[in-house]
């Protein structure tokens, strides 16, 4: 179904523009929690391998693109470190997710109503 924008009054456009506004957001924040939850998986195997590796081994770990010598307890901090912070982004990246699924919700619902009432 197409809606002729030219029948709508000001503040039904303006609903109609918020509500493509909010669903844009919705796909950047979709996606970003998307590679967040990637970097995360990532960083859990990471920890995983560092833990099972003695501390006599040599570990790398990269740097831009060249891999550098580093050791075993220092870099396994920094990536339970990273996990942490990655779980705290993940966290807000669901409250604003969620927070965007109510208010697309509540605005859809409001212009269905608008639409209905004119008849439209």
């Amino acid at each position: 179904m197409s809606i002729n924008l030219n029948n709508l009054d000001e503040e039904q456009r303006n609903k109609i523009q918020n509500l493509a506004n909010l669903q844009q957001t919705y796909e950047i924040i979709n996606t970003q929690r998307n590679q967040m939850e990637s970097h995360l998986r990532e960083t859990e195997f990471a920890i995983e391998e560092l833990e099972k590796t003695s501390e006599e081994n040599a570990v790398y770990k990269s740097i831009g693109g060249i891999l550098v010598k580093s050791e075993r307890n220092k870099l396994l901090d920094e990536k339970k470190s990273l996990k942490v912070t990655l779980e705290m982004r993940l966290k807000t990246l669901d409250q604003k997710k969620s927070r965007l699924e109510n208010q697309i919700t509540t605005l859809s619902t409001s212009i269905q109503e608008d639409l209905k009432n004119q008849n439209i």
